[in-house]
């Protein structure tokens, strides 16, 4: 059951980042822990803290049975042998869906999947003996803090036939996503990684990036639509067979924390004023560069034109919205590729780092075994950046389909982050080696990978020619970060709570399409640039929705060994979550955008909220790999595309016929006119005289 962890994706700033009252704290990039493992998803694996500590009905049960076992010496023989048995089962588990990630094929699904049985059956066992003891009298915290855990049966809760059926369309939705391809009409074809995601990073043409924008959802929404319902059925019977009201809140209670709705919202409100100027900011740069019938200056943005597929991040739009245009550059990817940097040497570069902090190397093993480009051997792999632990405590991975570039060297700083968690906690017994919450390990890889971000580490590694330290150098610089991380931070927190309401019914599988932009309008203040249809499922062209991976996660030797504000208050002397940190870290670029708004005079939020771009009306065929509409007609792409050459050859016939026609006439008209006459006229003639 190794465990993965991905980005792009969680908000580490919910739950470390915010939390921490130090300036210089600041909120993650979008990274993922991938969750998966005991669960039987294809994506990375995660540990079994998939669930929590919270197990409500065994604690009932054993308090009242007597037959119960309440020796705790047998217990930590038992944790003890878990633990053993445990390291076997996740490393042939971890092994194997590494396999199938690096190497899309049928044969490695059919090992993945006969692992992930294995997997159910492990967690199943001792699951089902750990529900056998008493823990009330128990003195040992950690043996207390492992058997609830175990005891959570986790996905292999559910009967034989609905769990290989819940494996299987698990993997069917990754494999749909990961291996997906959108085509020209010439029979040019772009997968997500790296051609979509770059298209949508530099593009700055509008029919280039709504082509790009709805032929990725056409091909990977609409195909995994039909899948969803199903997945959100045995997700929540699983949950509730583990004493769980739905799936949602067996992903809220990894967090041990009770009130973590209620907390996410507040934290959201706290940030709503820096996101709202940024927002407005943006829109008038947008407004400036695509023009009136693209933006509206009181209107949401068309989610397309934010230089990511899925609006996530806006940081790759940053050369329309920069501050001050003449300051000296912040982004190292000139020189990065001037100086011939590969994939290996930004790992190289992210391991000398951590190695100058004092912490530890990557083992050998690392780089032998990592994927740290895509292959270009013709196979078909998960490109979605992920850290990988194998738990046999030497054995660390990363996968990644690295471009060079100042983005994907952050990101893999980020990743060597996990890593470094990795290592620091391989001696605690498996069932503790994960973040003390979902949140800590995405905090602790972002924490440490945002220096490399700044002007004087970059300066440091020979990327930029000064330190910085300018006042318009520095508004540049927190724009940039503003852009990766107040705009992720609506995103992050729309996903989980799209998903928690998926769960928990509120949002049925009629509107799932419909709730998804509701809640994108109201926290992002975004719009799709096309209509949307009952056929099409936008959540799943985002990778963490098909993946079953939760969003809202983003001490070191703490593991989960300890409840998570424990090594929060060990890391920060707090045990509470707040925004102030951030919007400290971020008052000086708040100040100048309430100076530059207040000189256009923008109006913050959307007041505009119906309004749609022009391409959301168009009745001809939007580009697209899916359906278009042509003359009020559903029709395939090709389809209409020959109707529109029939239309041309109908059109090119009748002006022709038009203008033979016309010719035809004036010649007799000429004839008749110089023609001495006869006799009698008639028809045509008649008319041609007196016209």
């Amino acid at each position: 059951m190794g465990q993965g962890w991905a980005a792009p994706g969680l908000p580490s700033l919910f739950l470390l980042l915010l939390c921490c009252g130090h300036p210089m704290l600041v909120p993650s990039q979008e990274a993922t822990h991938q969750v998966t493992t005991n669960q039987g998803t294809t994506s990375q694996a995660t540990t079994s803290s998939q669930t929590t500590t919270r197990q409500t009905t065994t604690s009932s049960q054993t308090t009242q049975n007597p037959s119960l076992v309440t020796d705790e010496v047998e217990a930590r023989k038992f944790v003890e042998e878990y633990d053993r048995r445990s390291q076997v089962i996740w490393n042939e588990y971890a092994e194997a869906n590494w396999n199938y990630n690096t190497n899309i094929t049928t044969e490695a699904s059919k090992i993945l999947l006969q692992k992930n049985i294995q997997m159910a059956n492990h967690t199943l066992k001792f699951g089902t003996w750990a529900r056998q003891f008493d823990m009330t009298s128990f003195q040992n915290d950690s043996i207390k803090r492992m058997m609830k855990k175990i005891q959570d049966l986790e996905r292999a809760a559910l009967p034989a036939k609905e769990l290989e059926e819940y494996n299987q369309i698990l993997l069917d939705m990754e494999t749909t996503y990961s291996v997906a391809s959108v085509c020209h009409a010439n029979g040019t074809c772009l997968q997500l990684e790296p051609d979509l995601t770059n298209l949508m990073a530099t593009s700055r043409k509008y029919e280039d990036l709504l082509w790009a924008w709805k032929s990725w959802r056409d091909k990977v929404g609409r195909a995994i639509l039909p899948f969803f319902p199903k997945y959100v059925e045995l997700a929540n019977k699983a949950a509730k067979l583990n004493g769980y009201e739905d799936a949602g809140d067996s992903w809220r209670a990894m967090y041990e924390m009770p009130t973590l709705e209620h907390d996410l919202e507040q934290l959201y409100q706290e940030l709503q004023p820096l996101y709202l100027n940024l927002h407005a900011y943006v829109r008038r740069a947008l407004h400036r560069h695509y023009g009136p019938q693209h933006i509206n200056l009181e209107g949401p943005i068309p989610a397309h034109l934010l230089g990511n597929m899925w609006a996530q991040t806006w940081s790759n739009i940053y050369d329309l919205v920069v501050p001050f245009p003449s300051a000296p550059k912040i982004d190292a990817t000139e020189a990065m590729i001037k100086q011939g940097w590969t994939p290996r040497r930004m790992f190289e570069e992210a391991d000398n780092f951590f190695t100058s902090l004092g912490l530890l190397p990557v083992p050998f093993e690392f780089w032998n075994k990592s994927m740290l480009e895509k292959p270009t051997d013709g196979r078909e792999v998960v490109c979605h950046a992920s850290a990988w632990d194998f738990y046999n405590g030497k054995d660390f991975r990363i996968k990644q389909c690295t471009t060079v570039n100042m983005e994907d060297l952050v990101v893999a700083h980020h990743e060597m982050g996990h890593i470094q968690y990795f290592m620091q906690y391989k001696d605690l017994p498996v069932t503790f080696r994960e973040g003390a919450n979902p949140g800590f390990h995405e905090a602790i890889g972002d924490v440490l990978a945002l220096s490399v971000s700044t002007p004087k580490h970059l300066h440091s590694i020979n990327l930029l020619s000064s330190e910085g330290g300018g006042y318009e150098q520095d508004i540049n610089f927190l724009m940039k970060m503003a852009l990766d991380k107040i705009a992720f931070v609506p995103f992050s927190y729309l996903v989980d709570q799209w998903r928690w309401r998926v769960f928990d019914g509120s949002i049925t599988k009629e509107n799932y399409n419909q709730e998804w932009w509701n809640l994108r309008l109201k926290y992002q203040g975004l719009c799709p640039p096309v209509a949307r249809a009952q056929g099409d499922f936008d959540p799943g062209a985002k990778f963490h929705v098909p993946s079953s991976v939760p969003y809202i996660r983003d001490a070191m030797k703490l593991g989960f060994s300890k409840p998570w504000p424990e090594a929060m208050k060990l890391i920060t002397g707090q045990t509470n979550m707040s925004a102030s940190a951030m919007m400290n870290y971020f008052k000086p670029l708040l100040d100048w955008l309430l100076t530059e708004n207040g000189r256009h005079g923008e109006k913050l939020g959307w007041p505009q909220y119906n309004w749609t771009p022009n391409s959301a009306h168009s009745e001809g065929p939007v580009p697209g790999n899916g359906r278009v509409n042509f003359l009020g007609l559903d029709l395939e792409e090709q389809q209409a595309r020959v109707g529109q050459w029939v239309l041309l050859f109908l059109g090119v016939t009748l002006l022709v016929a038009t203008l033979v026609l016309t010719q035809r006439l004036f010649s007799i008209r000429r004839h008749s006119l110089h023609q001495p006459h006869h006799g009698p006229q008639f028809g045509s003639e008649v008319e041609l005289r007196h016209s």
